[in-house]
């Protein structure tokens, strides 16, 4: 008898029903992960490691940014996300005698305006003011400033796929906490696009540009990173790795590839 005249036992046919939406709700929570300002809660731990930092091309960093996203409904219609990033930075040898530092750097604190359901043509954007905290536990570790400016987000997902962009500008505001502190003034722009699958797995690449229009430094890391969402009993997580490639930077900044690796956990309502 060819496969294609049997009948499926009624049992498989059930176990495949119960199957099947399952991987479409992980594929669905997989692919809210690609938008910044969606209706989930989550709390990444994102590793990254840069080598060859400093002028002699002898320093490293490693940096875990611990950054959870929060929405809060203020209405039936609009959100209010809150994103905040805290890195824990362990660098070396980045200068000439500067030796090891290990501590905490400036927090990023962005708060995004945005509508529940998508716009016209299935946009999705967000927008607010996003803080600079100078958290920092050591000079060398960050910027000894207080900051402010505006955030934006703007994105469209169509099938499997997630096309957007981020982007915040942050001055510095009021005192240096530290003497020798000079000006802020940055620009932060990064483009993503994203592809999730049916089993949940994304592909995701970007750019995290950065330029620093007090001193005239631009910074430009490509980031490819794969992630895939699985669960731990009731525990829903998305675990990634990746690689980065500086196509830019200054003369005394990262240079080469660099690594980054992670777990997200999610939250569902």
């Amino acid at each position: 008898m060819r496969w294609a005249d049997r009948t499926l036992p009624a049992g498989v046919l059930y176990l495949a029903a119960c199957i099947a939406p399952a991987f479409g709700q992980d594929a669905d929570l997989a692919k809210k992960l690609s938008n910044p300002v969606a209706d989930l809660i989550s709390v990444p731990f994102q590793f990254n490691y840069d080598g060859r930092i400093g002028r002699g091309d002898d320093g490293g960093r490693a940096t875990l940014n611990v950054q959870p996203v929060i929405p809060f409904a203020i209405s039936r219609d609009w959100n209010i996300i809150s994103r905040t990033i805290l890195p824990i930075i362990s660098q070396w040898d980045l200068a000439p005698g500067s030796g090891r530092q290990f501590g905490l750097s400036d927090t990023t604190q962005s708060l995004f305006l945005s509508p529940q359901a998508p716009g016209a043509g299935g946009i999705i954007w967000g927008i607010g003011p996003v803080f600079r905290l100078p958290t920092a536990t050591d000079d060398l570790l960050g910027d000894g400033r207080w900051g402010a400016g505006p955030t934006a987000v703007v994105l469209k997902q169509s099938g499997p796929w997630t096309i957007g962009a981020l982007a915040n500008h942050v001055w510095s505001v009021g005192g240096a906490t530290r003497s020798g502190a000079g000006p802020v003034n940055a620009t932060f722009l990064q483009p993503f696009i994203s592809y999730t699958t049916a089993d949940a797995w994304t592909f995701t690449l970007n750019s995290e540009s950065t330029y620093d229009w007090a001193n005239d430094k631009l910074t430009v890391p490509i980031n490819f990173v794969v992630a895939k969402l699985i669960k731990i009993e009731q525990q829903h997580v998305s675990l990634f790795v990746g690689a980065r490639y500086y196509a830019l930077s200054p003369e005394a900044g990262p240079k080469g590839l660099g690594l980054r690796a992670g777990a997200t956990f999610l939250f569902p309502k």
